[in-house]
């Protein structure tokens, strides 16, 4: 199968990346990429192994293989070299006065013709209620969750 992403490392590339593998001062991450770059390397000095072998040779992910190819092609060396995983930092949709608001409202009696409050229900509410402009039933549930308030 030939690869999409050709890797071809300039002389002075090729040259930092033997001297970092050869050091192994550095993220086992950052090594394993630099090891797929130099195997991967299709100029006429390079190995230009295929990906399979480099998968079985370096104990990698035929995935892994492909991204590090494909960040060097698209971006620069050292994009994949140093790839950031991105944060998947999830941000409080409800501060403490609208929190109060929604434990206040699971504690109150339920709507007609309901025994019991359903997250579903008071995420509509809460909308309803202008507390919010928009939520979803897990945020209401985690935050029930964290205030150890149950529905049951």
């Amino acid at each position: 199968m030939q690869n999409k992403y050709k890797v071809t490392l300039a002389d002075d590339e090729r040259q930092a990346l033997t001297a970092l593998v050869s050091k192994g001062k550095a993220a086992a991450r950052k090594l394993t990429h630099a090891r797929i770059l130099l195997k991967a390397d299709a100029s006429p000095t390079g190995p230009n192994w295929p990906d399979a072998q480099i998968t079985a040779a370096l104990d990698v992910g035929r995935t892994t293989v492909y991204r590090v190819r494909q960040s060097f092609v698209e971006r620069s060396l050292d994009a994949a070299l140093n790839a950031k995983r991105p944060t998947e930092r999830q941000y409080r949709k409800l501060d403490g006065a609208q929190e109060a608001r929604l434990v206040a409202l699971a504690c109150s009696a339920a709507p007609q013709g309901r025994q019991r409050w359903t997250l579903q229900l008071l995420a509509d509410k809460l909308v309803e209620l202008s507390i919010v402009d928009s939520i979803g039933p897990e945020c209401v549930r985690t935050t029930l969750k964290k205030t150890n308030l149950s529905l049951g």
